[in-house]
């Protein structure tokens, strides 16, 4: 994966062809945030400096900034599904909570 993380922030990074640059946006919240660079270097320099300025803008503006993820999250899954990674849950010892976040993970890697 293309990303960098800096205060819990993750940004999904590009290469621009047209632009001879690397490009990242902040993913995960609705406000929109980008930065470029040239180099790795510069651009880990650009999104954090991109962060903080958002931080920033969000202070003075009196309103809270946009967090990525609350780390709550409610699914809507066929009752089959449901058996199933219940199941899977027991037979690996874990709960239904452990298991649903080790798969998750697993797939965003």
């Amino acid at each position: 994966m293309n990303t960098m993380i800096y205060k819990s922030y993750a940004a999904r990074i590009e290469y621009s062809d047209e632009d001879a640059c690397f490009i990242g946006h902040i993913a995960g919240i609705t406000d929109v945030i980008g930065f470029h660079a040239d180099n790795v270097q510069e651009l880990r320099a650009a999104f954090e400096e991109a962060v903080e300025d958002y931080l920033a803008s969000c202070a003075n503006l009196g309103r809270a900034a946009q967090k990525p993820a609350s780390g709550r999250l409610m699914l809507r899954v066929p009752p089959e599904v449901h058996t199933a990674a219940l199941v899977a849950a027991q037979v690996s010892g874990q709960s239904l909570n452990q298991w649903a976040t080790q798969a998750l993970r697993h797939a965003s890697e």
